[in-house]
């Protein structure tokens, strides 16, 4: 039984920095993909990070060079250090677990993770 747990969310100034992290309950943590997707105010889905067993990483092209997803496997941990962020980046962020064979299709179809993966219950991030 996986459960994942995100933190960090809350309300930041457009231009501010963010820091989010989500701690897994998962057997075999360092063989899943693991990623971030985010839900806009308008239900719109987006991926928005991935990182793969061997660290390998991708992003959305909406967040790239803003915002780095990174992952402690010993901590049984993934973060996502959110730099300028912008208005658009305001949403409900999701932390998923996939299997490896899905870490691309995470960030470009996050509807994904609904058929064969996990999900946590997300952090809202406001930015003003």
């Amino acid at each position: 039984h996986v459960q994942l747990v995100e933190s960090g969310g809350g309300p930041v100034q457009a231009g501010g920095s963010l820091r989010l992290s989500c701690t897994a309950d998962a057997p075999a943590f360092s063989h899943y993909c693991m990623g971030w997707f985010r839900i806009r105010p308008s239900n719109e889905r987006e991926g928005v990070a991935s990182i793969d067993l061997n660290g390998a990483t991708t992003y959305g092209d909406s967040v790239k060079g803003r915002l780095t997803i990174s992952r402690d496997n010993a901590k049984v941990t993934i973060d996502l250090q959110m730099e300028d962020v912008k208005s658009e980046d305001t949403g409900l962020y999701v932390c998923a677990l996939v299997p490896p064979t899905y870490c691309r299709g995470l960030i470009a179809d996050p509807y994904v993770v609904l058929t064969v993966g996990n999900r946590g219950r997300g952090t809202q991030v406001t930015v003003s």
